[in-house]
């Protein structure tokens, strides 16, 4: 008995379930496949390359620590929870993170609760007796909608939101990289000027212990006038060069306190003239760069989504059906408000159809389409640009290693050709000036050769970038 009573509520939730259900079956658009790119590099048990298998989801770690720098890890440190670009980068995350949500949320029924009451009177005129009447309505509903998703157009909505959070998580990834990859980079650009200093320090010295031999030898009327000058000038040049490296130094130390989040003025690093050694690189380099970079993963990711606003856009061509309801109590006094014969409640489906709108929605499914489009080029160039810069950075390395084997020859020789030069001009065999040309020629390599190592070390910082943050051992 009671059944038949209810029959007429448990109809229309019944139909309305059924909708729901199969409006599960659809989805349109194409599913996200990717697309073919430039093929990877051969590769042999005696090349730099070797298979692999992607590892973008894995953590990157602290890749600075196979330097052994205390000093770098510390810094490290300091940008990673100072640095103002990745604090605005985690925002950007959490609010990609908050539309997702959002955007997920559409694929659930709404329901909001929405009481009132309401005292009235009716005016004489309108009331059939011709005096004005006094009402109460007091409503205490629940009142629900949920759009139906027959064509998924929820469904790709969703898609698409969740792929722009993992392209703004790749993102921040990718700037983590990039400011810890910087301020290794800056670091050892600063050891090196560090070295740069101490090595034209001792040269000063040099050259001071220079001009006094060279005036003790004027005084013994050994020498000429012109070599105190000369010697004088050396000097001078050598203070003077001493200086402008210091001036460079001061640049990268600013550099390193906005890297870390600190004011310029307030960041001092102690001198440290020893550079550390530059990792050893494997035999063979990871190939497959699509899932390791973080901005190739990023652009994949903003490809997915621009797939799934194609379905977006195609289901916008269908009806939409949204299922709205109603249930509760109504009554004219607050006294016997939920008694069961106050219930209320109402159920139905409405339905839109679009029928004209001027080409819109043929627009929109052009627009989505060239933006897909796009997408692809994106991406595809992301893969081009990751394997270019890790052959960039290979080349360097070998290139930067030969040239520094070349480099210490140089230093080798140049440095046995100012000691006898030295010793011939104490024996009054040659003028100053040919001591001057070799000890600068010892020093340009020297310098060189400092300067390669600190290049060294910053090629090594370029290809754990490259790579996306590292490489196996």
């Amino acid at each position: 008995m009671y059944f038949k009573k209810n029959l007429t509520l448990w109809r229309p939730i019944s139909l309305t379930l059924l909708i729901a259900v199969l409006g599960g079956c659809a989805t349109l658009g194409p599913d996200y496949q990717r697309p073919d790119t430039v093929s990877t590099p051969e590769y042999s048990e005696n090349s730099r390359w070797k298979a692999a298998v992607p590892a973008e989801a894995l953590p990157k770690g602290a890749w600075w620590e196979m330097y052994r720098d205390n000093t770098l890890n510390e810094l490290q440190l300091q940008a990673r929870n100072a640095n103002q670009e990745i604090q605005g980068a985690l925002a950007r995350l959490e609010q990609a993170r908050a539309a997702a949500r959002i955007a997920g949320s559409d694929q659930w029924p709404r329901l909001d609760f929405d009481p009132s009451a309401r005292r009235s009177r009716s005016s004489d005129a309108l009331s059939p007796s011709g005096n004005g009447t006094m009402g109460t309505v007091i409503n205490v509903p629940f009142d629900m909608s949920y759009e139906i998703d027959l064509w998924g157009k929820v469904r790709r909505s969703a898609e698409a939101a969740t792929a722009l959070y993992q392209a703004s998580a790749a993102d921040v990834e990718n700037l983590f990289l990039s400011v810890h990859a910087e301020v290794a980079r800056n670091y050892f650009v600063l050891r090196g000027l560090d070295a740069e200093v101490e090595l034209l320090e001792r040269t000063t010295a040099l050259r001071e212990q220079n001009l006094q031999l060279v005036e003790s030898r004027y005084r013994n009327g050994q020498s000429a006038r012109l070599d105190v000058a000369r010697a004088e000038t050396e000097l001078a040049s050598a203070r003077a060069e001493v200086e402008a490296v210091r001036r460079q130094r001061a640049q990268i130390e600013h550099s390193l306190a906005v890297l870390t989040g600190n004011v310029a003025s307030s960041s001092r690093l102690a001198g440290q003239a020893s550079l550390p050694a530059a990792p050893v690189i494997a035999a063979g380099l990871p190939s497959e760069l699509l899932e390791r970079r973080p901005d190739v993963a990023a652009a994949e990711r903003r490809l997915m989504a621009a797939n799934a606003r194609i379905g977006v856009a195609k289901a916008a061509f269908f009806p939409s059906i949204r299922l709205t309801g109603s249930a509760g109590y109504s009554s004219d006094e607050l006294n016997g408000l939920f008694d069961w014969g106050n219930r209320v409640w109402a159920l139905g489906p409405s339905v839109t159809l679009p029928i004209f709108n001027a080409g819109r929605n043929s627009a929109n499914l052009e627009q989505t389409e060239a933006a897909y489009t796009e997408a692809v080029a994106n991406y595809r160039q992301s893969v081009l640009v990751a394997f270019r810069d890790v052959e960039d950075a290979l080349s360097n390395r070998a290139f930067l290693d030969r040239q520094h084997a070349a480099q210490q020859e140089a230093l080798r020789a140049a440095q046995e050709a100012a000691t006898l030069s030295a010793h011939r001009y104490q024996a009054g065999q040659i003028s100053y000036l040919e001591v001057i040309d070799s000890e600068r020629t010892a020093l340009a390599h020297e310098r060189a050769v400092t300067q390669i190592r600190a290049q060294q070390l910053q090629a090594s910082v370029a290809l754990v970038k490259a790579l996306g943050g590292g490489w196996e051992k």
